[in-house]
């Protein structure tokens, strides 16, 4: 389920293209077993903290929500470091409110994953180009073993695949996963 059709075709996926905004039901999903939910933006491609958060906060606990209804006993989420729903810092802040949010929907097994800065093909996710980004992603790089494990850029693969190992794992629960237990997930 995304905002956008999926451009990646196999005989075992299909792609639900939804507006998150309205989002009461899944349309043709009548069980559902567990979730994983990615959905995020920046507030410059947002344009608006209120923007930002119709998707960071109220798409996600819409998606949960309705998962939850459908059946669904596991939930893994994406969040941030430094998510912390008493934070100054508006985008940590909505970080924290939907972990607190997606925490009171009464999973039995929730996963939230908080990745540092994420690293990967900004182009298949049709994002712009974020120039300061990339530099500072390049100087991290070179400087890796000086960067606490937390610090460090994560891979979305690496993201995903600890995700759904610490989904299968849990059998009861909320587990945190930090930005260094991601990375120490086999990235092959």
């Amino acid at each position: 389920m995304g905002r956008r059709a999926l451009t990646r075709q196999h005989p075992k996926l299909f792609s639900h293209v939804a507006d998150f905004a309205t989002l009461s039901a899944l349309a043709g999903i009548d069980h559902v077993d567990e979730v994983f939910i990615a959905l995020g933006t920046t507030l410059k491609v947002a344009g608006s903290q209120a923007a930002f958060r119709a998707l960071d906060f109220e798409a996600i606990v819409a998606l949960a929500r309705v998962a939850k209804a459908l059946g669904a006993t596991k939930l893994a989420v994406v969040s941030a470091l430094g998510a912390n729903p008493a934070s100054k810092v508006f985008y940590n802040r909505v970080k924290g409110e939907m972990e607190q949010a997606v925490s009171q929907l009464g999973y039995p097994v929730l996963v939230i994953a908080r990745p540092s800065l994420l690293s990967g093909d900004r182009d298949a996710l049709a994002q712009a180009a974020r120039p300061a980004e990339k530099l500072g992603l390049m100087a991290m790089t070179l400087f890796k073993p000086l960067i606490p494990a937390n610090y460090r850029p994560v891979a979305a693969t690496q993201v995903a695949r600890a995700m759904l190992s610490a989904m299968h794992a849990t059998e009861r629960g909320t587990r945190v996963l930090s930005s260094g237990e991601m990375q120490a997930v086999n990235s092959v």
